[in-house]
């Protein structure tokens, strides 16, 4: 079993009032634009959403898949402060089948995001620096849940590098 599916499991259902609770009480402000909870902690909460592609202000939002989780984009972040971008960057110069999966998962992204709604102002550009670039392994960690293990090969390679973060207690919305 991948880390990815042992931290919960991609789920691709509504939001419920009781979901947008909990990722506001995990954001500290009132989420915008969420159509879908991409995938849930084994606590039950999100970790990661699914966002509407233009926001209810009408603001262009390429970021389709969300990491919501405190405890998880800690995690993400630590990561990325220990120069894990720049080490998968080189990689992506100097090995092309990794290249070329990345970009399939670039193509991935922007299919995910064409379901929902196309807008031109953001038509080809997916996000945390695909295809040629990693940029935000914020991105590719949510692409990574959302999809499931298999779509974006740096996503899933940050989330085996990452910590249990879903083995500490969560930090459960208030009822």
């Amino acid at each position: 079993m991948s880390r990815a599916q042992e931290a919960g499991g991609p789920c691709g259902q509504p939001p419920t009032p009781g979901d947008l609770a909990a990722v506001h009480g995990q954001l500290g402000r009132e989420p915008r634009g969420v159509v879908e909870v991409a995938h849930r902690c084994p606590c039950g909460d999100p970790d990661v959403v699914r966002t509407a592609p233009r926001l209810p202000d009408g603001t262009p939002f390429p970021t389709s898949f969300y990491a919501t989780c405190p405890r998880l984009t800690g995690a993400v972040s630590t990561l990325e402060s220990e120069g894990v971008m720049k080490d998968m960057q080189a990689r992506l110069a100097d090995d092309a089948d990794l290249a070329s999966r990345y970009a399939l998962a670039h193509e991935d992204y922007l299919r995910r995001r064409a379901e929902l709604a196309e807008v031109p102002e953001i038509a080809g550009v997916s996000a945390g620096g695909m295809p040629s670039r990693v940029k935000c392994l914020h991105v590719l960690v949510a692409h990574s849940l959302a999809a499931g293990p298999g779509v974006n090969p740096l996503g899933d390679e940050a989330i085996e590098l990452l910590p249990r973060w879903w083995e500490h207690p969560c930090r459960r919305r208030e009822t």
